[in-house]
This record gives structure tokens, C-alpha cells and sequence, in this order.
């Protein structure tokens, strides 16, 4: 997959198919449509072009709102998305004069003279220009005048819901992991940087790894303690995970850490990355550390189970 981040090094193709949208999580309703646009691309004898903006509209349109978060971060979006197959990815940033782009001139500017637009496919929800006013109807008309074809791809439902990012964001911020799971079709990461904690771990037989996020954008699931996969230089491990203020230890400030399992090398300074699995309990204030370790030893067993039976 070849990435462009301005559009002036795409070279228009001859027959473009292409497909335009924020893909945050590239979730089961995205795969339909990333799978559909290859089909296409291939009986067409084109190239597929997902186009794509960052930051997030949200993030330029609010940019004081701190409780706008995404799901990918704008690097495990680019993964997930090369791993669909498709051919040209466009990056552009959205920037206020992207914003102010009408339907008209989203279409014929950039869809039309700078990629070459032969077959264009969208979500059943599309919106696009200026205010989100261009809709379905507008397309049609577009796709007459620009000459190139068009195609809706409907909703994918899981028992019986329309899958959408902003219901994942939901069940994130409600620790439903598995839910989650479920309408990505893959599991939700965190990645980032091992820093120095307390140590108060080790003495509890449970020596973890504080990490932080560096996109202050990414969203961070519910407090609690979580059944987790942590891959450290393209090795795998088992693990357990707590997000919260440690109540126990009257801490103050909402930390990830996360016990390794089998590990013992010092990674400080490094990068991790952490596949979450399922939210065991929610986090809670223990009578004293003994209380406290004794349940961590409950965890470990829990998570175990769950990482046994999960593969």
C-alpha cells in the first residue's frame, strides 16, 4: 500500500475506485466497505484509493473539546488499513480550509481532477463538504456530471445493531471489552511508552509496567483490571492491566499498569503494546495492601483462564 499525506504527489489514475472516510478503528462496517472497494477495483481493472483525512474533523472543528477521542491512533490506522489490501491510501490534513470545501468542490476538485474517480462507493451514512451537507442525492448527481459511477454499501449489524465507532467508543469507555471486540473484528490496543512507577508492585509479588500514551486523542478504556496480550519487540505475552487512580494506595492520578507474565527484562524507555482481552472487575479500595495482594493473586488466576481458553 502506498501513502500519500499531500495530495499533490498522488499522480491521477487513469480509473480510480475509490472510497472516502474516517475509518476510526477500521471496524466490521469499514471492512465491508474496504472489501467491497477491492472487489470492485479488481472487476474494473482499476486501483483502489481510500481517501482519508487527520486530524479527525472533531478534532479541527472542536479544538477546546477534550472529550473527543478516537479509537486508532493515526499510525494503527494505517496498519489496519494496509492489511485490508488496498492499493493507495491519501492522508490529507484537515484543516480548515478542508472544512470549508463544499460538496461540489470536495467531489470535482479532489475525487474527480486530482485522483481520477471512475467508481466511487460509501457507507449508507455518508456525509461529506462543508457542514456535512452533501449527501447520497448530491453524489447522484455529481456522478452524472463528473461521469463516474456510484454504489452504496449498507450497515453491518452484530446481534442485531448497527455497528459504528461510536458505539465502540461507547463500550470502551464502558470497559465492554468483548463487545468492542466483537464490531472491530479485532482487538483494541494501546501502545506506548514503559516509564518509572512507584515499584510498590514489586513488593506485592506483582511487579508492573507503567506505560503512557503519547496521543493525548486516544481513548482510554473504563477503570478496572483486564485480561491483556502485551507484545514487546514482536514477541507476545500474557499479562494483566490496571487502568485507575490505585485507590488502595491512595493514589491521585489515573495510571496504565500492567503485570507481565513470565517477563523480567527491564524495558524502561521502550514500547509496548497491549491487546485487551476482557475487563475481569472494576477497580476498587481494598481494607489494606494485604487485601490488595490477596486479590491480585485471584486475578493472575482469572486471567490465566481467560488467556488458556481465549488462544
Amino acid at each position: 500500500m502506498q501513502v500519500y499525506t499531500q495530495i499533490a504527489d498522488f499522480k491521477k489514475l487513469p480509473n480510480a475506485i475509490v472510497t472516502q472516510g474516517t475509518f476510526d478503528g477500521v471496524h466490521a462496517g469499514h471492512k465491508k466497505i474496504l472489501s467491497r472497494l477491492s472487489e470492485r477495483a479488481l472487476a474494473l481493472k482499476g486501483e483502489s484509493v481510500v481517501l482519508t483525512f487527520f486530524p479527525h474533523p472533531r478534532m479541527v472543528l472542536f479544538p477546546h473539546d477534550e472529550n473527543i477521542k478516537l479509537i486508532n491512533t493515526l499510525e494503527e490506522n494505517i496498519k489496519l488499513l494496509s492489511e485490508t489490501g488496498i492499493q493507495h491510501l491519501i492522508v490529507l490534513e484537515f484543516t480548515p480550509a478542508i472544512a470549508s470545501l463544499t460538496a461540489l468542490q470536495l467531489v470535482r476538485d479532489i475525487l474527480v481532477n486530482a485522483i481520477g474517480t471512475r467508481h466511487f462507493i460509501i457507507g449508507y451514512d455518508h456525509r461529506f463538504g462543508h457542514n456535512r451537507a452533501g449527501s447520497y442525492e448530491n453524489l447522484k448527481e455529481f456522478s452524472e456530471i463528473y461521469d463516474f459511477t456510484l454504489e452504496k454499501v449498507g450497515e453491518v449489524e452484530i446481534n442485531d445493531i448497527t455497528v459504528s465507532s461510536t458505539k465502540i467508543r461507547r463500550a470502551l469507555l464502558q470497559g465492554d471489552i468483548e463487545t468492542a471486540t466483537d464490531y472491530l473484528q479485532h482487538r483494541f490496543t494501546l501502545r506506548g511508552i514503559v516509564t518509572e512507577g512507584n515499584k510498590l508492585g514489586r513488593t506485592l509479588g506483582f511487579p508492573t509496567a507503567n506505560f503512557s500514551i503519547q496521543e493525548k486523542y486516544k481513548i482510554i478504556p473504563a477503570d478496572g483490571v483486564y485480561a491483556v496480550q502485551v507484545i514487546i519487540n514482536e514477541m507476545q505475552y500474557g499479562g494483566m492491566l490496571n487502568i485507575g487512580n490505585r485507590p488502595t494506595i491512595g493514589g491521585l492520578t489515573r495510571v496504565l499498569e500492567v503485570n507481565i507474565f513470565n517477563f523480567e527484562a527491564d524495558i524502561y524507555g521502550e514500547l509496548i503494546e497491549v491487546a485487551f482481552i476482557k475487563r475481569i472487575r472494576h477497580e476498587q479500595k481494598f481494607a489494606s495492601i494485604e487485601e490488595l495482594q490477596k486479590q491480585l493473586f485471584m486475578d493472575r488466576n482469572t486471567v490465566n483462564e481467560l488467556l488458556i481458553s481465549r488462544g
